[in-house]
C-alpha cells in the first residue's frame, strides 16, 4: 500500500480492508513503519518501534489490523519499556500488561511502538530531556503541546491514524487543539487505570485516544470502556454504542459560551474570533448557544493550589518508588527541573492540606455538577493561543517552586483543567484554522458526567458540517510515496 493511499483512511477504514481481505495486519504494519522512517526524523514523536506482536484475526473488531501507538506513560505492554519520559525510569520495562493493554489486545489493535511524552506528564509542552523535543508537524518550530504530543505529532503526520494518550489536566485536548486532531477526554472511570493504581493524580488523570476523525475515537472507546475489578470509581454504561452515537443526530441542545478562561488570562484575538465562528456553527446546526459565566465553586487561587498539593504529593511519592526501586539519586542527573521542584513541594504537603485539596476537588465537581443541570454542553476554546515556540513554554517560570510550575501549566491550559477536577468528559474539535498562519484552532466542547454520548453525537455532526480531513500538516507521510 503506498502511502498517499494509506493516509487516506482513517482506522476504520483500513480495519474494513483487512476484514474484506485487501490488505494484511502485517502489510499494514510494514507500511505504518515506513510511513515513521518518512517523517518521524522531522518531528521526534515516535521513541522506540518494534515488530508487530499481535496477529488479530480479519474483521473479529471494528479496528482489527489497525497499526497502533502507545504513550510512554500509565500503560503496560509485557516485555516493552515504559520510561515514564524520565531518566529515573529509563530502561523500566513492564513486566505485564496492564488492564487497558489488554483491552488493546482484544480490540485487535496492533501496537508497534510508544510515543513521546514529557517527565511524568507534568507539562503541556513535549520537550523532555530523555527523549528531546517533539515538534509540530503543522510547524516544526512550535509545540504539539502536551503531554501527549508525542501521540498528537504522530497521528498528525500520518503515521497511524489513532494512538493511545492520557488527560490528567487537558493533555488529550490540548495536543489535539495544537495538531488539528479529535480528542476528547471521557468521564472519570470509564477506562481502568488499573491494575498497579486505582486512580492516577486522584482521578484527575484518564485513558483515551487521538484520532483524526470522530467514529475512530468513538469505536475504540466502546472497546477499551468498562470497570474491572477493584476500580474505584464507576461511570454509568451507555445505552448505545458510540461509534452508534457518533451517526445519530443530537437534537437541539443547549450550550453555554464561555470565551474568558478562569484565572483570568488574555486570550488571542485569533482564538476569541475562531470560537465566536463555532458558536455561530453551532446555532446553524440548531442549537441554542448564550454566553455563560460557570464559576468554580472556590477562587481560581485555592482552585490552582489543591491542584499543586494533589499533583505534587503523588509525583513526590512516584519518584521516591522509582528512586528506590532503580537505586538512583534524586537529582539534577535523573530529574528534570521541574519534577524536582514538584518533588520538594509534595514532600511538604501535609496530611491536612492534602484533605483540603481533595474537598476543593468535591467543591469543583458540584459546581460543574449544577451548570450541566441546566446546560447540555460548554462551548470554550481548547487553549487560549496558537501553539506555543519550542523552547517559550516555560517563560516566565524559571526557578518556579512546586506551586508556581502548576501555575505556569494552568496559566497554558486555563480552559481544560476543570473538566479533570470534576471528572466530565470533554473534547477537542479541530473546527478551525488561523488565518495568517494556516495554523489549527482546537474549540472544546464539554458536558456532564458519564455524557459522552451527547459528545459524540455533536462531533459528528460538527465533522459533517465542517469536515477537517483534507487539512494536511507541513510533515505528512502522504507526501512520502513508497515504492
Amino acid at each position: 500500500m503506498k502511502l498517499s493511499e494509506y493516509v487516506t483512511h482513517d482506522a476504520v477504514g483500513l480495519a474494513d480492508l483487512v476484514a474484506r481481505g485487501e490488505l494484511t495486519p502485517a502489510e499494514l504494519a510494514s507500511t505504518a513503519q515506513t510511513a515513521s522512517d518518512a517523517v518521524n526524523p522531522h518531528i521526534n514523536a515516535v521513541v522506540e518501534t518494534w515488530p508487530a506482536q499481535d496477529t488479530p484475526a480479519p474483521g473479529s473488531t471494528p479496528l482489527a489490523g489497525v497499526p497502533f501507538l502507545i504513550k510512554d506513560l500509565a500503560v503496560a505492554m509485557a516485555g516493552k519499556r515504559v520510561e515514564l519520559g524520565s531518566r529515573l525510569a529509563a530502561g523500566n520495562v513492564a513486566g505485564t500488561d496492564s488492564f487497558l493493554m489488554a483491552r488493546l489486545r482484544r480490540a485487535g489493535l496492533v501496537t508497534l511502538g510508544r510515543t513521546a511524552t514529557p517527565e511524568f506528564a507534568y507539562s503541556t509542552t513535549t520537550e523532555g530531556v530523555l527523549y528531546g523535543a517533539t515538534r509540530n508537524p503543522w510547524d516544526v518550530t512550535r509545540s504539539p503541546g502536551g503531554s501527549s504530543g508525542g501521540s498528537a505529532a504522530a497521528v498528525a503526520a500520518g503515521i497511524v491514524p489513532i494512538a493511545h494518550a492520557t488527560d490528567a489536566a487537558g493533555s488529550i485536548r490540548v495536543p489535539a487543539a495544537a495538531n488539528g486532531l479529535f480528542g476528547l477526554k471521557p468521564t472519570r472511570g470509564r477506562v481502568s487505570m488499573g491494575p498497579d493504581v486505582d486512580e492516577v493524580f486522584n482521578g484527575l488523570a484518564v485513558h483515551g485516544a487521538l484520532s483524526r476523525s470522530v467514529r475512530d475515537s468513538a469505536t475504540l472507546l466502546d472497546l477499551i470502556q468498562g470497570p474491572e475489578t477493584g476500580d474505584p470509581y464507576f461511570a454509568q454504561q451507555p445505552e448505545r454504542p458510540y461509534a452508534l452515537e457518533s451517526t445519530r443526530s443530537p437534537g437541539s441542545l443547549r450550550i453555554g459560551l464561555l470565551t474568558r478562561p478562569w484565572g483570568g488570562r488574555a486570550v488571542e484575538t485569533t482564538v476569541t474570533d475562531a470560537t465566536l465562528r463555532s458558536a455561530r456553527l453551532a446555532e446553524s446546526l440548531g442549537h441554542r448557544v448564550e454566553e455563560v459565566q460557570l464559576g468554580l465553586g472556590v477562587d481560581w487561587e485555592e482552585f490552582v493550589l489543591a491542584n499543586a498539593r494533589m499533583w505534587t504529593a503523588n509525583l513526590a511519592t512516584s519518584i521516591d518508588d522509582l528512586a528506590g526501586a532503580f537505586r538512583r539519586p534524586i537529582d539534577p542527573t535523573t530529574l528534570e527541573p521541574e519534577s524536582l521542584a514538584g518533588y520538594a513541594y509534595g514532600r511538604r504537603v501535609s496530611g491536612p492540606e492534602f484533605v483540603r485539596a481533595l474537598a476543593t476537588r468535591n467543591s469543583v465537581a458540584r459546581a460543574i455538577g449544577r451548570y450541566f443541570a441546566e446546560y447540555d454542553l460548554l462551548l470554550t476554546p481548547t487553549l487560549p493561543e496558537l501553539p506555543v515556540r519550542l523552547g517559550t513554554y516555560a517563560e516566565g517560570s524559571e526557578g518556579a517552586d512546586g506551586l508556581g510550575w502548576i501555575e505556569q501549566v494552568f496559566h497554558r491550559s486555563p480552559f481544560t483543567v476543570a473538566f479533570n477536577v470534576a471528572g466530565t468528559p470533554a473534547m477537542s474539535v479541530p473546527l478551525e484554522t488561523d488565518p495568517a498562519t494556516g495554523l489549527p484552532i482546537g474549540i472544546q466542547f464539554a458536558a456532564g458526567y458519564g455524557r459522552e454520548d451527547i459528545l459524540f453525537r455533536l462531533a459528528g455532526q460538527l465533522e459533517q458540517a465542517a469536515p477537517w480531513a483534507q487539512r494536511n500538516p507541513v510533515v505528512w507521510a502522504g507526501g512520502h510515496d513508497n515504492t
